[in-house]
């Protein structure tokens, strides 16, 4: 175990942990804003599922990993019509309409696949590199850990402040954040309140297709069935964890992503410790999170309850 507490493996395990943070991060901090409207979208894996997929396809088919990016947008915005849809205008129960769409998520992308690759390799692609930032790269551990890094995770934890700050700042995010507390008061201003829903689940959505483009872009150069492994289902638990504020989403997201660092490096080292211990940490720390806080006194008052007028 001395081996993990070297200076050069703990170097590698917190610069690993802030990319292992950034499709959770994008995703948290996206299904937050969609949280303060009122929306519980459970489709958030299925949502990262699809943005992976189709990151894939264009990377893999073009070589540009920018527009990869873009479509890995685009694909979580078709998504986030769909959620939009079924929880704002239909008012299907948020939790089933969730469910729906990770199944349709998980069974499309499996068979679009198999499509895609049939009677010949999997073919791969070239993703992002590291981008060192002069000057501050050069620090002594914070250099290597923070400063050097794909440009989509400095995206990503620049939009932690960019949320707060709309969010408890501006006009629009106070009248956001009364759709998920009363959003009654709105309608007696006239304000259209299935149209501040779409666009809430809209930004949600696109910022989950994005993480799930990074987690094509980023970590790996081929597609799997199960790439998102349950980050979607933690970037919902991050935004309960952190009591739907975004320092607490962020500090969530840290504490997950530490711990899937830990477990792969664990097995990298190979470890005299059964590896599938560290790998299960992320996902009974989450248990144990939501254990530990029953008292949840920021969640929106009308989360998940469809308004009627």
């Amino acid at each position: 175990m001395s081996e993990l507490f070297s200076e050069a493996i703990l170097i590698s395990i917190l610069a690993s942990t802030v990319r292992i943070m950034t499709p959770i991060l994008f995703a948290a901090i996206g299904e937050l804003v969609t949280q303060r409207a009122g929306i519980w979208n459970m489709g958030v894996e299925g949502t990262m599922l699809t943005g992976a997929f189709t990151a894939y396809i264009v990377a893999s088919s073009t070589g540009s990993v920018w527009l990869a990016v873009w479509a890995a947008m685009a694909s979580g915005a078709l998504m986030g019509l769909l959620t939009a849809f079924m929880t704002a205008t239909m008012r299907v129960d948020h939790f089933i309409s969730g469910l729906g769409i990770n199944l349709l998520a998980g069974g499309l992308t499996l068979y679009w696949f198999r499509i895609y690759i049939k009677g010949r390799p999997q073919p791969t692609f070239d993703g992002f590199d590291s981008v060192a930032i002069p000057g501050l790269s050069a620090i002594p551990w914070l250099g290597e850990i923070l400063f050097t890094q794909r440009l989509l995770t400095y995206l990503a934890f620049a939009m932690v402040p960019v949320i707060w700050f709309l969010l408890y700042r501006t006009r629009w995010g106070l009248e956001l954040r009364c759709l998920g507390e009363n959003p009654k008061a709105l309608d007696i201003k006239g304000i259209n309140i299935v149209r501040r829903q779409y666009l809430a689940v809209m930004i949600g959505s696109v910022m989950t297709g994005l993480g799930g483009g990074f987690l094509m872009l980023g970590f790996s150069d081929r597609f799997l069935a199960d790439i998102t492994a349950g980050r979607g289902w933690l970037a919902v638990v991050a935004i309960i964890a952190g009591n739907w504020m975004p320092r607490g989403v962020l500090a969530a997201v840290l504490v997950f992503a530490l711990l899937e660092s830990i477990a792969t490096h664990v097995q990298v080292l190979s470890l005299n410790v059964p590896h599938q211990i560290f790998l299960a940490l992320p996902y009974l720390a989450s248990i144990l999170l939501l254990m530990g806080l029953r008292r949840k006194t920021n969640q929106p008052v009308k989360l998940g309850i469809p308004y009627f007028r």
